[in-house]
């Protein structure tokens, strides 16, 4: 028994000793490589690890197979290592951000729950900054995720336990002796080097970037004093992750060398694999081999179809301005749209609204799912400054936002190309007897998502951008069961600390603010005034007005609340298992977001804050309403105002009554 022992603990230390001086090399990967690969993640032929390829919404990782020592025990310290790999991304639009990859030390291979999109397959919305996580990352990120207080769409961090970087910087590198600083593009399609060094005695993490023909620079990319052994696991894996969103991206590592206790092995740049172009490369031998056969082919068709040509160049003519050339990838062709759309074919029509409709499609060759809206678009009055404004709200990055992808012009017609949400509109499992309804908590987590993207809108992005259509038709539903304000052909920008300049009525009856039926000037306080509108919608299941009847449902709800019965207000079809309180939260707050005065409603801050229960919403009972209406007092952020509530909609219904459609546009 004492000898098996003895075995045991000379077999212990002898496993300890080869993981502390662990060190391997991959100059290029061979399927005969023995990697852990999950998610998307292969090998190809040549030699590439494809974390991702020309995938969306997908996560791919990789890791070396065994688990590494960093700690001699538990209450000892991280001990030093180095790594270096050579990574490239291509995207399908090689100016439009997708997301990036990290390299990764994480306790288990698996990261269960873990999510594609921003959280780059490491983490999900529940586990994200939790300290029992124990993972350290170096993420290589190409969009600006608010969430996580992200610099730019392109930058390099280090990631302790979630994705909110403990210290990041723009992607590029020094020259030698701190010279001059150099950009680099993570998205340009062209390999990079990664190198990251950890101190164990200094406790000191430097991250270092160059392109794949520069040596290493003397400084560091970035640097963080920083302890990792409360980090990190006594025994962890260490690899790769990336994920992809709505663009296509292929995420690949070139080469990999990693040292425990020294400087890792220096890779050999000659051996590594090419990095691939986006889609197809290779044209069909047919075309090389029979090219004077085809070409003459080629001239007898194209003299006998002359007329057939003309006839279709003309079919997808459109119109592209000089101003329109510096949009590039934003600027989608017709040609391309329609063939996507399978010819705007009625089938593939997803929905209808008043300013144009919508239809579901797939691009050809990058397979990605859109939405594209027709609208029409008689004037060129402002074109270019709509134009503009279109592809500045592209740039907008939450995850309670649709993705405006880009637009294209043609024949007096504007078309908006989006994500497609799969699970289509919120409106659809209000309204008409829906076969399939959500429950309260699948709806206080869409109202909770939506407040947090105008949020986003109004306060967090580098302009101001007043949505002017919030309705529930206009949220969709992700796979998550999230909800995403779409829809931003109404939308208006313009900077902080100044005041907007829209003068004409925008909107939806019912969702209009009174003080914007008068004037037609929209401000944020609208946008409120319409998401008021929204949250009794949602938590009714009613419209906020219905065409032939005197029912206006802000003035139904405020009847339930003075006779004391708020509750009976609810959608019965959300059954009865819903929490009380948050039910009646949201009716009250729908209320005072509804108020006939733009000074008596909150900010979208204040109503985020006051949904993730941040502020209290004062307590009111049906001693507090009075002919006068209702008192709210040391409502925090509120100026101790008296909120007198009258029916806001009134006000808004005479002015918007003589208006024939319930949908209000700009002659767009």
């Amino acid at each position: 028994m004492l000898s098996e022992l003895l075995i045991l603990l000379v077999s212990h230390v002898t496993l300890v000793a080869v993981a502390q001086d662990l060190s391997f090399i991959y100059n290029g990967f061979k399927s005969s490589v023995d990697l852990s690969l999950d998610g998307v993640a292969s090998f190809t032929s040549s030699g590439l690890l494809m974390l991702t390829n020309e995938t969306k919404q997908e996560k791919g990782r990789a890791f070396y197979p065994k688990p590494v020592t960093f700690k001699n025990s538990s209450n000892s310290s991280a001990l030093s290592f180095s790594t270096s790999f050579v990574f490239g991304i291509v995207s399908e639009y090689p100016k439009l951000a997708a997301h990036g990859l990290a390299f990764v030390i994480a306790p288990t291979r698996s990261l269960p729950g873990s999510l594609a999109g921003q959280y780059l397959g490491l983490f999900n919305e529940t586990n994200n900054g939790k300290d029992t996580n124990h993972v350290f990352a170096v993420e290589l990120d190409t969009a600006a995720w608010p969430e996580f207080n992200d610099i730019n769409d392109n930058h390099v961090g280090f990631d302790i336990n979630g994705l909110r970087s403990v210290k990041s910087t723009p992607a590029g590198y020094y020259a030698d002796h701190g010279g001059k600083f150099t950009n680099l593009s993570l998205i340009s399609g062209k390999p990079m080097q990664v190198w990251v060094d950890y101190d164990g005695i200094r406790k000191q993490i430097n991250a270092t970037l160059a392109p794949i023909h520069v040596d290493k620079p003397t400084t560091p990319l970035l640097s963080l004093d920083h302890d990792l052994s409360p980090i990190l696991s006594d025994t962890s894996y260490l690899g790769f992750s990336s994920a992809t969103g709505a663009v296509e991206t292929s995420h690949c590592i070139l080469g990999w060398s990693f040292k425990m206790h020294g400087q890792a092995q220096a890779l050999e740049i000659s051996q590594l694999p090419k990095l691939p172009r986006f889609g197809p490369k290779k044209a069909p031998e047919l075309l090389t081999i029979g090219i004077p056969v085809i070409s003459v082919i080629l001239v007898i068709v194209a003299a006998s179809g002359v007329v057939y040509f003309i006839r279709r160049k003309r079919k997808f003519a459109e119109e592209v301005e000089d101003w329109e050339l510096d949009y590039g990838p934003h600027r989608f062709k017709y040609m391309d749209l329609y063939i996507a759309t399978k010819g705007f074919r009625e089938k593939e029509l997803i929905g209808v609204g008043g300013f144009g409709r919508v239809y579901k499609g797939v691009l050809s060759k990058s397979k990605v799912e859109i939405a594209v809206k027709r609208v029409s678009h008689e004037s060129r009055q402002g074109m270019k400054e709509f134009v503009a404004e279109i592809v500045s709200i592209g740039r907008l990055r939450h995850r309670n936002l649709v993705s405006l992808l880009g637009y294209c012009r043609r024949k007096g017609e504007l078309l908006l190309v989006y994500d497609y949400m799969p699970n289509g509109s919120l409106d659809k499992y209000l309204h008409d007897q829906p076969k399939t309804t959500l429950t309260w908590n699948q709806r206080f987590k869409v109202i909770k998502g939506v407040a947090s993207g105008l949020l986003y809108l109004h306060e967090e992005w580098q302009q101001v951008v007043i949505h002017r259509d919030v309705k529930a038709s206009n949220v969709l539903i992700d796979g998550e069961l999230n909800g995403r304000l779409g829809d931003f052909g109404l939308a208006r920008l313009y900077n902080h600390g100044t005041d907007p300049q829209t003068t004409r009525i925008a909107g939806t009856l019912g969702y209009l603010a009174p003080e914007q039926a008068r004037s037609g000037k929209a401000t944020t306080s609208t946008d409120v005034y319409a998401f008021g509108a929204f949250l009794l919608e949602v938590a009714c299941g009613r419209r906020p007005v219905v065409a032939n009847q005197d029912t206006i449902l802000v003035d139904w709800v405020f009847s339930h609340w003075l006779s004391g019965a708020l509750l009976d207000a609810r959608d019965p079809n959300f059954g009865t298992a819903y929490v009380a309180e948050e039910v009646e939260l949201v009716l009250k707050l729908g209320l005072v977001c509804s108020h006939s005065e733009p000074e008596a409603r909150p900010s979208m801050r204040q109503v985020a804050q006051i949904l993730e229960g941040d502020v209290l919403l004062p307590e009111i009972s049906s001693s507090d309403i009075s002919a006068n209406g209702v008192t709210l007092r040391h409502f925090q952020g509120f100026s101790d105002i008296v909120l007198s509530y009258q029916s806001s909609v009134n006000k808004a219904f005479s002015y918007t009554s003589s208006i024939a459609d319930s949908q209000l546009s700009e002659g767009r």
